[in-house]
């Protein structure tokens, strides 16, 4: 495809970009307290009542996602038993066992973004497994590692506080629990927080109504693994947002809805997934002994702009890898630069976008609908996604995308939405509006930590996070963190980021246990120079100004935190190689053991 008038996209993309620019950012959204409460009520486990702990364990992780699945595995291997994973939903799964709408499923393949296939022997079903699956992989890991045995299910952190006359943190929880660890691990993630988008009205709605994290099938009829929800069946339903999630409902809605109205400020850019079942034959040849790490860093190099010899994977995320890579390579050497560089990247990204764009027009029989759903943006401004339906949806009789053309719902009445001045009355509205991801740790968590001298994390990290290799913080003995954010900083597949930092918290509690050390923590100087190390990197392509508000870019109003928020400055497989030496050489250099 010939690339176009490179000039009229970027004024394009900056004026697509300013219509959505607000100046309330994160604010735009409203939490979930007092009369919104409901909305993160549990409608998948029942509460069992249960007498608050007041005992001692050795490691206790709060989060039980992936975080904490792999930390625990990882501690479990190296001989640790006792290990208490603390999580508020009612089982093992964390984003999984909330976001079980229909349709769910990875957008990343299977065999690299479920963690421990290899460990507990399962075979992902297809390439993009759906959301039971994943969550039953969840609760397969919890068994195979002993880990349901000490958990505490339906349980919030309230206060971490570290006791320094006794070595060991004090933990206290909304459920009444005050136990005592020698080591906490946390590993919440960004996304089990839901919020609501700050409609004025949004309270008066008297019809039914739920967020795409606590989906309602009591009303909608059906079940996550995909059975037609057969209540909806002439009713009017809209839904409010157009990003993954709602690229993976939308067609499921459109099938069962009498009338559905899906509501769009911004449209995703929505690529071709090719989703199918994996053959188990194949499988055999591929699962050797490793074969998921193998798969991991040839997933990572690939997408990251290594240099591997083969694409195992072969996907959306490593093809936009593979086209940048190739016009690199077309530069004559003698006009190999770094601004030539640049530039192949960013004529890559304007091909591929236009063909996402010219895949709509393929696909929407309407052309105003189809205009209305593409993506005037660069790829990599909001997450890619990836379905061979969504589109697909807006053919179907009864389905009606409302354009808002960058504005959002006006406000929500008693018995409908208003946008553009209409009103759509309708009898269910769905919040398919996501998860806090930009605001304060503290408000996601839910809880601070007091570390040496009282001071708290929220305090030390007041300026931007301060860690050694994302894991640990000077000033709070024996606590860990299980997360991208200033290690590889892999967001196309978080779970590998997590395995290695799983990895490295278990090995370091090991090393501290066998050695009769009380208490580790990161030297001053140790931290202060990974952070260092962290800023002294500049990327060749950096994040556009031109990028379309979203999570990945703080709704548009970056913070000056924000610059803390990075990985190593030579790229994720850098970082991952660093620290499986530093894992290895068993002197934990930077660490202070005592």
């Amino acid at each position: 495809m010939t690339v176009p008038d490179k000039e009229a996209l970027r004024r394009k993309y900056v004026m697509e970009r300013d219509k959505r620019l607000r100046p309330d950012g994160n604010d735009q959204y409203v939490r979930l307290t007092g009369r919104l409460a409901h909305y993160l009520d549990d409608p998948y486990t029942p509460r069992d009542p249960r007498e608050p702990k007041t005992d001692h364990v050795t490691v206790a992780f709060i989060g039980g996602g992936f975080a904490g699945l792999v930390t625990g595995a990882r501690l479990k291997e190296a001989g640790i038993d006792d290990v208490r994973i603390i999580e508020k939903g009612g089982d093992f799964g964390g984003t999984w066992y909330w976001n079980r709408y229909p349709g769910a499923q990875c957008d990343t393949a299977s065999f690299v973004y479920m963690p421990l296939l290899e460990e507990t022997g399962h075979m992902p079903t297809e390439k993009y497994a759906h959301a039971p699956e994943i969550l039953e992989h969840c609760r397969r890991i919890g068994k195979h590692f002993g880990l349901y045995d000490n958990a505490l299910f339906h349980t919030e952190v309230d206060d971490l506080e570290w006791d320094a006359a006794r070595s060991r943190w004090n933990v206290r929880t909304k459920q009444g629990d005050a136990f005592t660890a020698q080591f906490i691990a946390m590993g919440t993630g960004p996304l089990h927080v839901p919020k609501l988008p700050g409609i004025p009205g949004i309270q008066s709605f008297r019809g039914h109504s739920f967020h795409t994290s606590r989906w309602d099938y009591s009303y909608t009829g059906g079940d996550p693994s995909g059975a037609p929800m057969e209540n909806l069946a002439g009713k009017r339903v809209a839904i409010i947002g157009t990003g993954a999630t709602s690229v993976q409902c939308v067609p499921h809605l459109a099938r069962a809805c009498g009338e559905l109205y899906v509501f769009q400020r911004t449209p995703s850019s929505v690529d071709v997934r090719d989703n199918r079942p994996t053959d188990p034959e194949w499988f055999a040849q591929i699962a050797t002994p490793g074969w998921q790490q193998r798969w991991l860093e040839n997933f990572t190099a690939n997408q990251t702009g290594g240099l591997a010899e083969e694409d195992l994977v072969m996907d959306g995320w490593t093809d936009i890898t593979r086209r940048v890579r190739s016009r690199i390579m077309a530069i004559p050497p003698e006009e190999f630069t770094a601004k030539r560089m640049r530039e192949a990247w960013e004529d890559s990204d304007f091909e591929k976008m236009e063909e996402i764009r010219a895949r709509v027009d393929s696909i929407v029989k309407d052309p105003e609908t189809a205009n209305g759903l593409k993506a005037w943006y660069r790829q990599l401004c909001k997450r890619p996604c990836f379905h061979d339906d969504y589109l697909q949806a807006f053919n179907v009789p009864g389905t009606h995308l409302i354009d808002t053309d960058g504005k959002g719902v006006e406000r929500v009445t008693e018995t409908g939405v208003v946008a553009g001045g209409r009103e759509y009355q309708v009898d269910c509205i769905i919040y398919a509006s996501g998860f806090e991801v930009g605001t304060e740790y503290t408000r996601r968590a839910g809880y601070d930590l007091t570390g040496r001298d009282g001071v708290r994390l929220s305090e030390y990290c007041a300026d931007g996070m301060r860690t050694l290799h994302g894991v640990h913080v000077h000033g709070f003995p024996n606590a860990f963190i299980t997360q991208p954010t200033q290690g590889a900083n892999l967001i196309s597949n978080i779970p590998h980021n997590l395995t290695e930092a799983g990895r490295t918290v278990a090995l370091t509690i090991k090393h501290a246990l066998d050695n009769g050390y009380s208490e580790v923590e990161p030297s001053k100087e140790a931290e202060d120079a990974w952070i260092d190390l962290l800023l002294s990197g500049k990327p060749l392509i950096e994040r556009p100004a031109d990028c379309t508000p979203g999570y990945y870019n703080n709704e548009g109003r970056p913070s000056p935190r924000a610059r803390f928020s990075v990985g190593h400055p030579q790229g994720p497989m850098a970082f991952f190689k660093h620290i499986a030496e530093w894992r290895t050489t068993g002197d934990f250099q930077g660490l202070d053991f005592r």
